[in-house]
């Protein structure tokens, strides 16, 4: 092999490795493997309808790297106005799972808003759990969060 071709197979390997790396969401935010964010619901349905609502791949916005699908354009406009407002807590990882220093997938249609914010969990069954403290839970997972949002779920699961 030439010398010329394996600098440039080598310069086009890095690149790729850096570029995937800088489009992954954060590790604070809770994405599949394509940073698909709450398995493509609309964040914004839960506040505007009240329910959960598949989004579209027609419309879309980033926030923390990671991509949020809506079910409509006035949706995905609302979210760009005020992400913040209409992203789920935790980065959208289980809110009782952070409570138990866990880093926890979710179901899209096992969700609550408490004062003004969306919180997600595991499936029905931790919901109903998580539903019997609430307010002790949130504490819980608040106080939680900022030790454990920048590690990575596979440091968590070592520990």
């Amino acid at each position: 092999m030439k010398i010329a071709t394996l600098i440039k197979s080598v310069a086009i390997v890095t690149t790729l490795a850096i570029s995937s790396v800088s489009f992954a969401a954060d590790i604070d935010v809770n994405s599949n493997e394509n940073d698909l964010a709450i398995h493509g619901y609309d964040a914004v349905s839960y506040f505007t309808d009240s329910k959960a609502t598949k989004g579209n791949q027609k419309y879309t916005a980033t926030y923390k790297s990671a991509i949020y699908q809506f079910s409509s354009e006035e949706n995905r406009d609302q979210f760009k106005q005020n992400p913040e407002r209409f992203a789920p807590q935790f980065g959208g990882f289980c809110a009782m799972g952070v409570a138990l220093n866990k880093k926890l997938d979710t179901d899209p249609t096992a969700w609550k808003i408490v004062d003004g914010k969306l919180y997600l969990n595991l499936n029905k069954a931790v919901q109903k759990k998580w539903s019997t403290d609430i307010p002790g839970y949130i504490a819980t997972a608040d106080r939680t969060w900022s030790g454990i949002q920048g590690v990575s779920i596979a440091q968590l699961d070592a520990e």
